[in-house]
């Protein structure tokens, strides 16, 4: 998590390595049963990505994981955000519980110790760090969506210097490091922030940015070493973002929105590409969201952000 990263391009990566793997008894972390309901240590709402096929006796099944989608970090990201779970600070908008699994994607065992961080817009599509860049960097009027929907660690602070990516890296503007931060998954995989709803800005829709540190040191001064084994994003379903556009302050936003299925970046492949499983109740999202995914890493893998180059002839868009 220390040094300046490059890359080019917010194209994100479609074609993605399935790997399979037999999981036998109970003790599957993940595991799909008879009849495919989900066993112990699955989000509640996650499907496997191929139906299950069982033996006669039941006693073992097959399914199938996808890795979870890479793509660009974007021109935002800062590797030197703060160790913490609530990365609120004094910013409105609908509370959020975001709550992750992080899982070998070929062995299905939880990765523990890996560092996970997360960072995303305000409600008004603002970036901390880059507030002089206004909405998103891409400013842009309009006018509110609307329609039917389609479709413990030590304490402390990282160290390290800004990183690059999506070719289109900015320095930051300012010293604001709202909703942003730094925490470890448990021996479970499971880690748990506590956020808003992200707003958006001009080009995007609604989305979160992640990235996964494996291999590294947990020290006193924060994580130090280690690999990048992703970088993606998550994203939320076309209802509750209609949802939240009647909240203030998002209901002010007043810039063209991009939906789901327009987005440049989200590969349209459910939750293998960062689609977030969402509970809250119906008529009443201002009152807070949970979401939940589980992401299939190749802990082996290095995947920082640069693996998405933007092909020659093609037009960016902010990430």
């Amino acid at each position: 998590m220390t040094g300046n990263q490059t890359a080019e391009g917010p194209k994100h990566k479609k074609d993605l390595t399935r790997r399979k793997v037999v999981v036998a008894g109970a003790g599957a972390a993940v595991a799909v049963g008879v009849g495919g309901t989900l066993a112990a240590g699955a989000f509640a709402g996650e499907k496997s990505a191929e139906s299950t096929t069982a033996t006669a006796s039941g006693a073992a099944s097959e399914t199938c994981y996808k890795l979870t989608s890479e793509t660009t970090e974007g021109p935002y990201y800062i590797d030197a955000d703060k160790l913490r779970k609530d990365i609120t600070e004094d910013q409105e908008g609908i509370p959020l519980t975001l709550r992750l699994k992080v899982i070998d994607a070929e062995t299905c065992k939880p990765i523990r110790n890996a560092a996970v961080d997360i960072w995303h817009c305000n409600a008004l599509g603002v970036y901390s760090g880059y507030e002089d860049m206004g909405s998103g960097g891409g400013g842009g009027g309009g006018t509110p969506p609307s329609g039917e929907p389609t479709g413990e660690p030590p304490s402390g602070e990282p160290s390290g210097a800004p990183g690059g990516g999506g070719g289109v890296h900015q320095e930051p503007t300012d010293d604001e490091r709202y909703l942003r931060g730094t925490w470890r998954t448990d021996r479970g995989g499971f880690v748990e922030f506590r956020t808003v709803f992200p707003g958006w800005y001009q080009g995007r829709c609604v989305h979160i940015h992640t990235k996964v540190h494996v291999s590294g040191t947990w020290t006193d001064a924060g994580y130090e070493g280690g690999t990048t084994c992703h970088t993606g994003q998550f994203f939320f379903d076309e209802e509750s973002v209609l949802a939240s556009a009647e909240v203030e302050p998002y209901s002010t936003n007043t810039t063209t929105r991009t939906t789901l299925d327009e987005d440049t970046i989200y590969d349209q492949s459910g939750t293998a590409g960062g689609l977030l499983k969402l509970k809250y109740r119906k008529n009443a999202i201002a009152k807070g969201v949970v979401a939940t995914i589980t992401m299939g890493v190749d802990p082996e893998a290095t995947h920082d952000g640069t693996d998405d180059a933007v092909q020659p002839g093609a037009t960016s868009s902010p990430s």
